[in-house]
């Protein structure tokens, strides 16, 4: 569904990812793993068309979508879940459903039966909505694009645990049906390896691993020399 080849680029003159190739197939749920600063939401900025390419191709169902601007790659079956969350402070969780709506089988009652905390909420505006709102209803955005792959970067971060539970579960339902793809950033390795069906490990912008989450899972050494933490880290 989505392959970069050989890509590079990064912010202005800055290049953050170098010669990065992966692909991402079809209902498949790829984890990106590295410490900070390594390149991860370049990538994904990359992919989604906020950062500047420097080199390389990104490939969606079979067409090269490098030169394509955010919103033609979206309209194309790219969603992307920002860090941030990014929702509008001044419209409501309505308006930011009625906006982000395409046809295709992700419906508002569909995103409001996976998060019905928002249904209770849909006159509120987005600043007045807490973390853990304002990550469902980023999700429930994008979802309502009706994208064939599906970019979310950090969705945990800064939530409680008890709403990290809660979001897991609903990622999980959401790649079930197999037709998703989805590429997943996240600091929390444990959860991301849990989640995932392949796993990429991002060293100073390039990949220096990729396989299944099995062979990671529980190597705390292995996993920490792959990411270029030492002891002092």
């Amino acid at each position: 569904m989505l392959e970069a080849r050989q890509l590079s680029g990064g912010w202005g003159p800055t290049r953050v990812v170098e010669d990065f190739s992966v692909r991402l197939g079809r209902g498949e749920t790829l984890a990106v793993l590295g410490r900070n600063g390594v390149g991860k939401t370049t990538l994904l900025e990359l992919l989604i068309g906020r950062a500047q390419r420097g080199s390389g191709a990104i490939v969606l169902d079979g067409g090269d979508i490098a030169l394509l601007p955010p919103h033609l790659r979206a309209c194309r079956g790219l969603g992307y879940v920002p860090q941030g969350r990014e929702v509008f402070p001044s419209l409501t969780v309505e308006e930011h459903l009625q906006i982000a709506q395409r046809s295709g089988e992700w419906t508002r009652p569909r995103v409001l039966a996976l998060f019905p905390r928002l249904g209770e909420r849909l006159g509120s505006h987005g600043n007045q909505l807490s973390g853990g709102e304002q990550q469902m209803l980023a999700i429930a955005r994008a979802l309502l694009g009706n994208p064939s792959v599906l970019l979310m970067d950090e969705p945990f971060e800064g939530l409680a645990p008890i709403i990290v539970e809660h979001l897991v579960g609903s990622i999980r339902r959401i790649v079930q049906g197999g037709s998703l793809a989805l590429m997943l950033v996240e600091q929390r390795v444990d959860i991301a390896l849990a989640l995932a069906d392949r796993c990429v490990v991002m060293d100073r912008g390039r990949s220096v691993f990729e396989g299944k989450p099995e062979a990671l899972e529980g190597d705390e050494t292995r996993l920490a020399a792959l990411m270029g933490l030492g002891a002092h880290d």
